[in-house]
């Protein structure tokens, strides 16, 4: 019988790879041997020691972590060549320039499947093991799940985080004598629909998006998540990644889940703009206004924000997209 135990990911924080392979190995046999699904296995590692890369398997989901923009280039032919590498860049000093809202339609030009494995942060925290936005400080491992599917059967929000926190427990049972064990980034990454969808949650709990938006629920999401999670790492908040979630991905097509909603829940609840659909004919004016928007918000409320832009590269604005992708929903782009 399936648990709904998902871990979305295992990443291993390391400035070499001797070893990571089978050291992911053996921390995702650990937990299957206990009931719980692993979606993925990955590493970080420090874009200083990105000529590590090719010692790699290519089959490992590998990230780079935070690269300087004056750095960037370095890398750009490795990244459009590896379908498994992610960066991230961070603008959290200093002006958003044109050249930082034009990095992401070069990327659309030149190879867009790779939007998915690009973002921006601000204020971004080390060890968290979800990417784009993971970044390497320390060495160990950090846990991240999908904790949305944990919520079949629950007809409460108190309902279903018990069950969340009774996984964070198990795992820190499994784990909590590791001294690589970097800890658990509590956040709530949905995917899919049904139990995977926080929308269908939502829905569940007897609301319609659109009337979720102005209630606390996602206000009490968050502040169990930070505070009740026993050993946390990484990013702790509330992710709403518009085309993962493909009831929210529906909500964004009936233009219930605009760029505005997007940053008020980010700003309250959530980690920022993530898997958001952009037009290949999009205005790099309107990108740069939302980065910098996004960039003061983080400052000012001194949290993490992020923005993931993805494109088909071929969708106008009032065409529907065609990404050819199991984690992406297809869907009639908006312009922002």
């Amino acid at each position: 019988m399936n648990s709904n135990k998902i871990i979305r990911s295992i990443c291993y924080f390391s400035r070499t790879v001797d070893g990571v392979a089978a050291t992911l190995s053996r921390l995702a046999d650990n937990v299957q041997t206990k009931g719980f699904e692993v979606q993925a296995q990955r590493v970080c590692v420090p874009w200083q020691s990105a000529a590590i890369l090719r010692q790699l398997d290519n089959s490992i989901l590998t990230s780079i972590g935070s690269v300087p923009f004056e750095r960037v280039g370095d890398h750009l032919e490795t990244f459009y060549a590896r379908e498994n590498l992610f960066f991230n860049l961070d603008l959290t000093s200093g002006l958003v320039r044109d050249e930082h809202a034009q990095l992401l339609f070069d990327i659309i030009a030149r190879n867009p499947s790779r939007t998915f494995n690009f973002t921006y942060v601000f204020n971004n925290v080390p060890s968290s093991p979800y990417f784009p936005s993971a970044h390497c400080a320390r060495e160990g491992f950090a846990i991240g799940l999908q904790p949305t599917d944990l919520s079949e059967g629950c007809t409460t929000l108190d309902a279903w985080l018990e069950k969340v926190e009774r996984v964070w427990q198990e795992l820190c049972g499994i784990f909590g004598d590791d001294p690589e064990f970097l800890g658990i980034d509590s956040s709530i990454a949905p995917f899919g629909n049904g139990k995977g969808s926080l929308v269908d949650f939502v829905r569940r709990l007897g609301m319609t998006f659109s009337e979720s938006v102005t209630t606390d629920l996602y206000l009490r999401i968050t502040n169990f998540i930070k505070n009740r999670d026993p050993k946390p790492v990484g990013l702790c908040g509330l992710m709403f990644p518009c085309l993962e979630d493909f009831e929210l991905a529906a909500e964004y097509e009936l233009g219930n889940f605009s760029i505005e909603r997007n940053v008020y829940l980010s700003l309250h609840s959530g980690l920022g703009v993530d898997t958001y659909p952009i037009g290949v004919d999009e205005n790099p004016k309107r990108v740069l206004e939302i980065l910098s928007l996004l960039r003061g918000l983080a400052a000012k409320y001194d949290k993490p924000l992020s923005a993931r832009f993805v494109s088909d590269g071929k969708a106008k604005i009032g065409e529907k997209t065609n990404f050819g992708s199991r984690y992406l929903k297809d869907v009639v782009v908006w312009k922002l």
